[in-house]
């Protein structure tokens, strides 16, 4: 009688274990797909003209409107450097992950950690190995530091947009969700525009960020998403956020998937 009890617990602990494999896993191969991912654009960049093509085209366009609309533009750099600042949207997901703590979400908030910690390194190896100049525009209408590919603020956009989306949605109410996606859709979208029509990253630089950020949160969210299956909560429906669980009193309760 006395082993029964100790049967949930045990289940539990193995599921924690392999949950942590499993998520430091995903993130060495998020690292390893990263790498690969930045070699082949170099192949593309040096032989594949169409891209080269769009690049230029999209950069001397947005660069023209700029110019022609100065007050468009400061608007274009107020969100892009404060609102939609990677330090803006890193810190958005730090006052997450400690409220997540506070609430005993422990695998949830070591999910959000990872999830940032892990992009934020990929995207910065990515832009080491590429090594891609950024746009020479004969009148620029701003500078970033660094190398272009990819884009550093499409990546964080993506991976914290996607943190908040999948975290939060338990806590809002049914009709107000849809909201909650089509903000995160146009902030993540808004930040790509902003970053080509500011004239510092290619298109292209945007859509390996975006590609990228979202590789990211696709292997640590399935990591995620089969600790639940082993530790019996069932599968959770992308809807209904990583963790339906969290609107309970507790996050961290067993129990089957309703």
């Amino acid at each position: 009688m006395s082993a029964r009890p100790a049967a949930p617990a045990l289940r539990r602990r193995d599921a924690d274990r392999r949950f942590g494999i499993r998520l430091f896993g995903s993130a060495a191969a998020a690292a390893v797909a990263a790498v690969l991912f930045g070699l082949v654009l170099v192949l593309v960049e040096s032989g594949w003209h169409p891209l080269r093509r769009l690049d230029a085209g999209a950069a001397r366009w947005l660069n023209r409107t700029a110019l022609d609309h100065p007050a468009w533009t400061g608007t274009l750099r107020f969100f892009s450097d404060v609102v939609w600042d990677p330090v803006t949207l890193r810190a958005a997901v730090a006052v997450l992950t400690l409220w997540l703590v506070y609430r005993r979400a422990w695998r949830l908030a070591a999910w959000s950690a990872v999830t940032a910690v892990a992009g934020g390194l990929i995207g910065l190896l990515a832009k080491t190995v590429v090594e891609r100049a950024r746009p020479a525009l004969p009148d620029p209408v701003a500078h970033a530091p660094g190398f272009s590919f990819p884009s550093g603020h499409a990546m964080t956009a993506t991976t914290s947009f996607a943190i908040l989306l999948l975290v939060l949605l338990p806590l809002v109410r049914r009709g107000l969700r849809p909201l909650l996606w089509a903000v995160a859709i146009v902030s993540v979208l808004g930040v790509g525009f902003t970053r080509v029509a500011l004239g510092v990253h290619w298109f292209s630089d945007v859509a390996g960020g975006w590609t990228l950020g979202l590789a990211v949160v696709a292997l640590t969210g399935w990591s995620f998403e089969a600790w639940r299956a082993d530790a019996g909560l069932g599968h959770a429906d992308v809807a209904e956020g990583l963790e339906p669980e969290l609107s309970g009193d507790d996050p961290e309760a067993t129990g089957p998937n309703p």
